[in-house]
């Protein structure tokens, strides 16, 4: 059975707040560092990560113009070795 997402233009969508508004490539980057930084705890990294892809996602669906570029970079942290674990 296939669904298929529409688009609603009647509502807008939700704002990222302040700080992942203008998210660049190079504030992923440095994002990337500080979750390779804590790798050596698991329950850390795993949270920064997911906070990562959380404001990524915010900064595309914000109408970023660099957005698979955004994307292919917090994606780099498959890279990182610490265990992901969820409940």
């Amino acid at each position: 059975m296939a669904h298929e997402i529409e688009r609603r233009t009647e509502l807008p969508l939700p704002a990222p707040d302040e700080a992942t508004a203008a998210l660049t490539v190079e504030d992923v980057a440095h994002r990337l560092a500080e979750i390779a930084h804590y790798q050596d705890d698991d329950e850390v990294a795993h949270g920064l990560e997911d906070q990562l892809y959380v404001d990524v996602l915010r900064t595309i669906a914000a109408g970023a113009p660099d957005a698979e570029i955004l994307a292919a970079a917090a994606l780099r942290t498959e890279t990182l070795g610490f265990a992901r674990w969820t409940a």
